[in-house]
């Protein structure tokens, strides 16, 4: 890679899950071995697969790769650290608080800001730890603390007496008052992050336009807190092998089309785009071929199971209600935009009253269908629109008590994930409010951690009404809803690939933690019901098995399968799976 050409001592790869920041930093942590370097290859990834990836276990200290010398690899467990951390905060109002209100207490710090925080305070440790670092060349670091979390912990105020003394105590803050003591460890680590001599961070993306903006987002929020010593590596960039094979002439298009007219964030940056090959990324061998101009081989095939259901048999259940909500969950990119319209027009087609609710430009939707019934209406939820309405909400009442200090803390905790999710989510409950006696169907649901918080009427105060006059009703009404498998279906979005089948696992866990079982898994973007003669995409396809399987037996109480096709939102036309491309 071009990070390897005047590596700096620190290195990070960021991204979302699915793009390939495991096995690129697992791959670049093994070439700068191969070149005489001393490595120290650090997992801050709750998930950590980095073990599969060498096929040797790995731990939380240093553990020498076979095969590579001069490499060491560990996990650092964010999960943990944060869990202690809650028992530290929590620990001694057991047997003193009610047991509702240390519930309450305990859903406050169980989101994804208090465990990044956790990684972050791991990793700024280990940064200061000589006695683990000093014998390095490089610390290669899988996954980096978001701009967010950087801001937060950049931000003079955090280390005040504010949230002990303030009205309002935020979940997304509350870990920095169990860790003020380590305000100069911190201020070294975010130092040395946007030192460009002394750390490069890596963007990871793929060819598709979801991740290259999703990319874009997450470069400019790091050059907002000085952190502009970034590279970019697109994973994956597909070329036909075979000319006659139409999928594969479609699957480069597609991927070229994502690629041109990069957003001004990501266009300055030093770049390499890296091909889609045929073998996954296992082992020390493929891990040395990655970065190298030769292609991988092909993982073991398994025989392939019988092939789900397609998503119309899904549809024609979903159509026997004609009120209630579907959502479609997943992480970023496996599609839940698409399937939230193919469903929502679905129904339509067969009658229904259907709402379609979505953060996608509702223009695109539109665009894409071609005839939208006159049952389906198309609404657009503005995530920026809604944290906007709720910021000022917020500071006309909770920030009207604080001085400059404190705005300036609830100003930064109002920029977090868990806000937008919130506020997000209060919008999707007036549709759903408004819309009784119809289907509505929403792609961008509310995670289990974000209904336990809002379930709970005193995280909900603290959280959402932020003194203003308690919980809306259509909120109110919402919560039990979304608990009734009668009223509520949520389908778990995924790609037949190791990492995205993992984390919708994840999500479904959450999910069920909240009182949730999805209806069904939709596993997207899938070449295995297609003709495909290119011999990278036969290789792929080949693949797909495994990661159907075990999503039919180790996950889903009932899967469909959608097959790969061009068009971002797909199945908008009469075009059927076998001419997707």
């Amino acid at each position: 890679m071009h990070v390897l050409k005047h590596p700096t001592p620190t290195l990070f790869f960021t991204g979302k899950g699915g793009v390939g920041k495991t096995s690129l930093s697992c791959a670049t942590a093994v070439a700068l071995a191969d070149s005489g370097k001393k490595v120290l290859l650090v997992s801050t990834d709750p998930a950590s697969n980095i073990h599969e990836v060498f096929g040797q276990d790995i731990g939380t200290d240093p553990t020498a790769i076979v095969g590579v010398d001069g490499l060491k690899a560990m996990n650092v467990d964010p999960e943990a650290a944060a869990e202690a951390y809650r028992e530290r905060v929590v620990g001694p109002y057991r047997g003193v608080l009610p047991d509702s209100a240390i519930r309450s207490i305990e859903e406050q710090f169980a989101g994804a800001c208090t465990v990044e925080i956790a990684a972050f305070d791991e990793f700024a440790k280990l940064l200061a730890n000589e006695d683990v670092t000093a014998g390095f060349d490089h610390v290669v670091f899988d996954t980096a603390p978001t701009g967010h979390t950087l801001r937060l912990l950049t931000l003079p105020t955090a280390w005040t007496g504010f949230i002990e003394d303030a009205a309002a105590g935020t979940s997304c803050i509350g870990p920095l008052e169990g860790m003020k003591q380590q305000r100069a460890l911190y201020e070294g680590a975010v130092n040395a992050l946007a030192n460009k001599d002394e750390t490069t961070l890596v963007l990871v993306t793929r060819p598709d336009r979801a991740a290259v903006d999703e990319a874009a987002r997450t470069s400019e929020e790091l050059a907002e807190i000085g952190i502009r010593n970034q590279a970019l590596a697109v994973n994956g960039v597909f070329k036909a092998h075979d000319a006659s094979d139409a999928v594969a002439v479609a699957m480069e298009r597609r991927g070229g089309a994502a690629l041109e007219g990069l957003p001004a964030a990501l266009e300055s940056l030093e770049r390499r785009d890296l091909p889609l090959k045929s073998g996954q990324v296992l082992g020390v061998a493929s891990l040395r071929s990655l970065l190298a101009d030769q292609d991988l081989k092909p993982a073991e095939s398994v025989d392939m199971v019988a092939l789900p259901e397609s998503l119309d048999g899904l549809v024609d259940d979903l159509a026997q209600q004609n009120h209630g909500v579907i959502m479609t969950m997943g992480k970023g990119g496996v599609g839940k935009t698409s399937v939230a319209a193919y469903v929502a027009v679905a129904l339509a087609k067969r009658g229904h009253k259907v709402h379609l609710s979505t953060t996608d430009p509702a223009a695109h939707v539109a665009q894409t269908v071609t005839d939208i019934p006159d049952n389906l209406e198309i609404g657009r939820i503005d995530p920026e629109i809604e944290v906007e309405k709720y910021r000022e909400e917020v500071m006309s009442t909770t920030g009207a008590n604080l001085d400059e200090t404190g705005l300036a803390l609830l100003q930064e905790d109002l920029s977090s994930p868990c806000t937008e999710e919130i506020a997000v989510f209060r919008a999707f409950a007036r549709t759903v409010h408004e819309a009784t006696d119809s289907i509505v169907v929403m792609d961008t649901a509310p995670t289990g951690h974000t209904i336990l918080l809002l379930d709970a009427a005193e995280s909900y105060h603290r959280e959402v009404g932020r003194l203003t006059d308690g919980v809306p009703e259509a909120v109110a009404n919402l919560l039990p809803r979304l608990r009734d498998p009668d009223f509520t279906r949520v389908l778990i979005c995924t790609v037949p690939e190791a990492t995205p089948v993992h984390e919708a696992a994840d999500l479904q866990r959450d999910l069920q933690r909240a009182g949730m079982d999805p209806a069904a898994w939709v596993i997207n973007m899938s070449l295995a019901p297609l003709n495909v003669t290119d011999p990278i995409l036969v290789a792929r396809k080949g693949q797909e098995a495994r990661y159907i399987a075990e999503v039919i037996n180790d996950h889903a109480k009932r899967a469909a399968l959608v097959p790969w096709r061009e068009d971002s939102v797909w199945g908008m036309t009469d075009v059927s799976a076998s001419d997707a491309a």
